[in-house]
């Protein structure tokens, strides 16, 4: 027992965790932070390692070898908007035998950002693209917007928007699309949107965030505050952010 106890500690020794968070987390929905367990210098491998989060999803790692790092995946729900933490993770082992399990416990204490929880919206929006708010799926292409992907030369974009270097390492052309920003801007009223109590106002108007930004400027208010419309992924976090942390701070 004492030999694989100390086998067991020397297996679990020297790791250490980093949580890499994802760019986006939603409350009620399950976010993959990805875990990176690093391996000191030492001459045997780590055999058997379980991370696993403080609300029980859990990963394994088969083998760990001396200065090299393995990426886990742990699947975390926040029931609520605002900022939170991760908490602890728990590397642990049954190595060598499965009569004990040796672990270290490590707590993180940066804080995570969760979104409002998205619920679908229509109505109640100054600016409105119609009846069809929030369910269209057209995209508008133009030259002013953020970078949205890469796509084949069709023959009718202009030449200027030719990804060159890109299209010199293949045998076809590719072009940059840009969406417009040139679109309608569109201001959410966060107190006039439809809703049950304030947490379901929030909600339709993440949710309109996050459908609208990458097509057209989006702005937001509520009670004398305003944060002017504008379109891309970065100004829609921002607002995303402002929803998750109403009423909080």
């Amino acid at each position: 027992m004492s030999v694989t106890g100390v086998a067991g500690m020397y297996n679990i020794k020297r790791l250490s965790p980093e949580v890499i968070p994802p760019s986006e987390v939603y409350a009620g929905t399950p976010a993959l932070f990805l875990v990176r367990i690093r391996k000191g210098s030492q001459r045997l491998p780590s055999f058997l390692v379980r991370a696993e989060s403080a609300s029980g999803t859990s990963a394994t790692i088969a083998m760990l070898r001396p200065g090299a790092f393995a990426d886990v995946p742990l699947e975390v729900t926040f029931p609520q908007r605002g900022r939170a933490q991760l908490g602890a993770i728990t590397l642990s082992s049954p190595f060598p035998v499965s009569f004990f399990t040796r672990y270290w416990t490590f707590t993180f204490g940066d804080d995570v950002v969760v979104f409002p929880r998205l619920l679908p919206a229509r109505a109640g929006v100054v600016g409105d693209a119609g009846d069809d708010a929030g369910n269209s799926s057209h995209r508008e292409r133009g030259h002013d917007g953020e970078l949205e992907r890469i796509a084949l030369y069709s023959g009718s974009e202009p030449l200027r928007m030719i990804h060159w270097r890109l299209s010199a390492r293949a045998d076809d052309l590719f072009v940059k699309q840009f969406g417009s920003q040139m679109a309608e801007p569109l201001l959410i009223d966060l107190d006039t949107l439809p809703g049950r109590d304030i947490e379901d106002r929030i909600s339709r108007a993440a949710w309109l965030v996050k459908q609208w930004v990458g097509r057209r400027p989006v702005g937001l208010c509520w009670q004398g505050h305003a944060t002017p419309a504008e379109a891309g992924w970065r100004h829609g976090r921002q607002l995303l952010s402002e929803l998750a942390l109403y009423g909080l701070d």
